[in-house]
Formats: structure tokens, C-alpha cells, sequence
């Protein structure tokens, strides 16, 4: 990336929820642009408040522009609302997905960074879910996703440099009952991931999956207010126990700054692995998922749904 470019006092400020970061004494009108999908709420906004702060033009965007009122106050009491430009962008639309990206480059004339983070959780036991609620599902968090990114690879490979952070999740390493649309969209962005680092090696292109478990973001309240309820389901006491577990894990769960941060440390990487775990329990289910017998794995979630 072009951290060179960035102006930077000898005096560091430490941040209120983040680590220590360095105060930029005069903006460059060169520093290296961030485009990031989904930042009206949750790990979009505080990342792009967290890019921002270490130096980046951040385009924040989102479905409806009108829900930009949250970031715009955090930036404006970070005195860097200079750094952000807000973009409509639905990544569902095919039209709003090119002329994002090129309104992208008109403004600034590069993209050093993307971060698909645009998603959300939709619940229920698969016999429940219609079929339009799957494809919904999957239109957003993996086709979305896929969409923004084909936009921008011709971009980055003509530059010879970039970096791609996709936002997967603790359900794109294992599936959960209850939540069966939001892990497979999960698992297919893995396997995407892992093929585009491969397709991009030899063009100076960094791709990167980061798997947060449970955090404090409205992705919780968003996923379990949409999951359909019936009191004739032959599901209904498995399905109260999935609701109970996911409310506490949301309502128990660490600071989502703690996202944000990761992304940004990834960011001043040279050379970034291609998979982060962080959050609760996402490392002991992966080390789970690698050493124990499935039917051992199977008790241990069954269990802790009781």
C-alpha cells in the first residue's frame, strides 16, 4: 500500500475503543482509498472510522444513504469526516454495483482496498425457509459479495497492487442448526476466498477472509427478528432453544472494535495469511472441527443448546 505517502506527527493519541494510533498532522489527498460495503452499522461503520483514523479515503456504502447519520456524527467527532465519502451501493443490483465503482475511481482515481462486509443473518430450520428467503440470503452475503469484487479485480491487477478483505464468519467454518441460509452463504464465501488468492497471487494482489465469532452488532437482533416462528412447528422446541442460545451469545458478546482493529492491522501487513478467527469460541471450534470426531463436535453444540 502507499503508507509512505501519509504525514504523520511524532506524537501518538490512543483511542478510545482501539489500539494506539497516529495522528495525521495534514490529510493527503494521495493516501490509499478504501472502498467498503455495508458501514451503516456493526463492523462496517467502525471500520471505516478505524481506516480513516489510520490514514485512508474511505468510501463508506450502503443500500440507503439515508442510514448514514451514525457513521457521519462518529466521524465528525473524530475530526475526519474530510477522509469519508458516502456512495450508494446495493450490492444485490448489478447497475448500482458498476456505477459505485466507477464513481469510486472518477473521484479518486484508485482502489488500494475492498472490504465486503454488506450481509446479513437470516435464520429459521431449513424446511421453514422458503425458497425465496434462501436466494435472498444468498444474493446478498455470496452473489453480492462476488459481484463487487469481479467490479474491482481489473482495477487492482492493472495497478499491480490491492487488497481484498471478505467478511465471512465463525458459520463459514462450521453450520449451526438454525441458521443453515447464513452458514452456507458463509461456506461459500470460503471457498470464493480461496480461489481468488489463488487466481490473484501473481498480480500483487492480497486476498484475506477474517471470521468473526459472536460480536455486539445488530446482526444478532436483525437475524433472530426475521427468523419465522410457529407454535404447530414440529421444530418449535429446537428452535426456542437455537433463539435463547443466539440471544445470549449476542447479548454476552465482546466489542466489535476488536474487528475493526484486526482489519486494520491486516491493512500494514506485507503479507497477510489468508484466514483470521477471532471473537468467542471461534478458535476452539476450529481447532475442534481439525481434532475431534464429528460425532464428538455433534454432542458438544447439541449440548450446549439444551
Amino acid at each position: 500500500m502507499t503508507e509512505q505517502k501519509i504525514q504523520i506527527e511524532d506524537e501518538s493519541i490512543q483511542g478510545e475503543t482501539g489500539p494506539t494510533v497516529k495522528k495525521l498532522k495534514e490529510f493527503d489527498p494521495n493516501a490509499p482509498v478504501a472502498l467498503i460495503t455495508g458501514t451503516s452499522s456493526g463492523f462496517g461503520m467502525l471500520t471505516a472510522i478505524t481506516l480513516a483514523k489510520q490514514g485512508y479515503r474511505v468510501v463508506a456504502t450502503m443500500r440507503d444513504l439515508s442510514r448514514n447519520a451514525e457513521l457521519a456524527i462518529l466521524a465528525e467527532q473524530a475530526d475526519i469526516s474530510d477522509r469519508l465519502q458516502y456512495i450508494r451501493l446495493d450490492v444485490t443490483d448489478a447497475n448500482s454495483v458498476q456505477e459505485a465503482v466507477q464513481t469510486v475511481l472518477q473521484n479518486n482515481g484508485r482502489i488500494d482496498m475492498l472490504v465486503n462486509n454488506a450481509g446479513f443473518a437470516l435464520g429459521g430450520f431449513i424446511e421453514e425457509v422458503s425458497m425465496d428467503d434462501w436466494r435472498r440470503q444468498m444474493e446478498t452475503n455470496f452473489f453480492g459479495l462476488v459481484a463487487v469484487t469481479r467490479a474491482v479485480l481489473p482495477v487492482m491487477r492493472e495497478q499491480k497492487q490491492g487488497l481484498i478483505i471478505n467478511l465471512s464468519s465463525v458459520s463459514g467454518l462450521s453450520g449451526f442448526p438454525g441458521y443453515a441460509p447464513y452458514a452456507a452463504s458463509k461456506f461459500a464465501v470460503e471457498g470464493f476466498t480461496e480461489s481468488l488468492r489463488h487466481e490473484m497471487s501473481s498480480f500483487g494482489v492480497r486476498i484475506v477472509i477474517v471470521e468473526p465469532g459472536a460480536y455486539r452488532t445488530p446482526i444478532w437482533n436483525k437475524g433472530l427478528g426475521e427468523i419465522h416462528r410457529s407454535n404447530h412447528s414440529p421444530y418449535k422446541d429446537k428452535l426456542d432453544a437455537v433463539l435463547r442460545y443466539s440471544q445470549h451469545a449476542g447479548e454476552t458478546a465482546p466489542d466489535p472494535q476488536e474487528v475493526a482493529d484486526l482489519i486494520a492491522r491486516i491493512a500494514r501487513m506485507r503479507a497477510p495469511r489468508l484466514r483470521y478467527a477471532l471473537g468467542k469460541g471461534s478458535r476452539l471450534l476450529i481447532i475442534g472441527k481439525l481434532l475431534l470426531p464429528w460425532k464428538w463436535l455433534e454432542w458438544i453444540i447439541a449440548r450446549g443448546l439444551r
